[in-house]
């Protein structure tokens, strides 16, 4: 097993960062079991890192980062069942252009691809759509190493209680190797992007949340206008034009954005000037694609994050009161905020288990001051059940998310069961679960 000695890391946005002793990079399970079982005689913690673009201190450890960046892309596929067998450490863009080529398609998809597989659905990551589950819900089976280091297979049939907390598991419970996924056949997609008023948007959710595959709205804080994205499957013809549409993503939509974004944070009372315009610049136009290409969105200009799911006939009076919220504060922000829909499902740490839900994301600049507004927007969501993602910024611990989860406490006996040791856990997981001491 390859071995990198002691460095700095950070996350993708520079807010989190730790002083590690080692960085590994296994090939085989064979190699992620001794790798454990080392971890536990030697009493070090181990943390699997993805691409470090979780917000939270998810895998800061000044111990020991295990990658699985050498176990990568799609071993096997059951044509017959649309079921593909995938290494956990396969970047979300990779498999997207990897399924291409055979001719599937992931049911969903968020917007950023350069994520590990393993990484994305460990933390609930998801895209939009009332149709669409949580990423973790196209999980068929997988197998993992646990913290034990016994290699497990785990599925809605065979140990069906372990497979629904690693589900989602935020890297509690023992190192995913393998995964086995529910895919489609591949279709082209109809990508539309159009500007509305927020007053519209909201009166027409219903609709546009029925009547299309996928949807999502940005509205502009300090206006009254909202960038609304449509995706649904076409017949039509694939653009001819991407290149100049990846150019306006590129250079218009991150290049200036980011020039922007610059301004706000050394003159920050410019943020409702630069929102206004940013909102009356929305592109409007169309694309059409493969689905993992027009999913996807290049974040070039980094931010801070917070996103928590509410029940989701609950988006309208939330984002009108975290509007309100900001124009009585006058809170120096010019990124939209971003709004989904998600179904709800049975995962025990999932965002949306138990309900149909509504995604509310809210976002600040790298280097602007960001916490009295996520802590003002984070009191707000709270009132309508809010449930973090966990990922993205938040301040609740145990003792809250003990409320806001029924099968919590069947996690925690999870994690005993299979990382009795606590190898898997850093000082922020400890106070997330609520262990003092193991």
């Amino acid at each position: 097993m390859k071995r990198a000695g002691p460095r700095e890391w950070r996350n993708w946005s520079g807010l989190v960062r730790s002083s590690l002793k080692e960085v590994w990079y296994p090939e085989t399970r064979e190699e992620i079991a001794n790798a454990l079982k080392e971890a536990g005689r030697s009493g070090s913690t181990i943390r699997m890192v993805g691409s470090s673009h979780s917000f939270t201190p998810l895998v800061a450890t000044d111990y020991v980062h295990l990658s699985l960046d050498q176990m990568q892309g799609i071993t096997s596929v059951n044509s017959d069942r649309l079921l593909v067998d995938v290494q956990a450490g396969t970047k979300l863009k990779r498999l997207g252009d990897e399924l291409e080529q055979l001719g599937y398609a992931q049911q969903n998809l968020g917007d950023i691809n350069v994520q590990s597989l393993a990484g994305a659905f460990s933390s609930g990551t998801h895209g939009t759509g009332i149709d669409f589950g949580i990423i973790s819900t196209q999980i068929e089976s997988l197998t993992v190493v646990t913290g034990r280091g016994d290699l497990i297979e785990c599925s809605e049939r065979d140990n069906a209680a372990w497979f629904k907390a690693l589900q989602v598991s935020l890297g509690a419970l023992g190192v995913i190797t393998d995964v086995r996924l529910q895919v489609i056949p591949a279709k082209r997609m109809h990508y539309q992007s159009s500007r509305m008023s927020l007053e519209q948007c909201l009166y027409s959710l219903h609709s546009l949340r029925t009547t299309n595959r996928h949807f999502e709205f940005y509205w502009f804080p300090y206006t009254d206008q909202v960038q609304v994205k449509v995706m649904n499957t076409t017949e039509r013809e694939v653009t001819k034009n991407g290149g100049w549409n990846q150019f306006n993503k590129l250079v218009i939509e991150n290049g200036i954005f980011w020039a922007m974004s610059e301004m706000c944070r050394v003159v920050p009372r410019l943020s409702a000037s630069v929102s206004r315009l940013s909102a009356a610049c929305v592109p409007v136009g169309e694309e059409v694609g493969a689905a993992h290409k027009l999913f996807a969105t290049p974040r070039l200009v980094r931010f801070n994050e917070m996103e928590y799911s509410i029940p989701a006939d609950a988006l309208q009076p939330a984002l009108e009161e975290i509007r309100d919220c900001i124009l009585r504060k006058k809170y120096t922000v010019h990124f939209p905020i971003e709004c989904r829909y998600v179904r709800g499902d049975d995962i025990w740490l999932s965002p949306a288990f138990g309900r149909d839900s509504a995604y509310i994301a809210i976002h600040m600049y790298k280097g602007m001051p960001f916490g009295p507004y996520f802590d003002d927007v984070e009191r707000i969501l709270l009132r309508y059940e809010g449930r973090p993602h966990w990922g993205k910024l938040h301040h609740l611990r145990a003792k809250q998310l003990k409320n806001l989860y029924p099968r919590w406490d069947d996690f925690l006996q999870v994690r005993r069961e299979l990382d009795p040791q606590g190898i898997l856990l850093n000082p922020y997981l400890k106070s997330v679960f609520g262990v003092d001491s193991l």
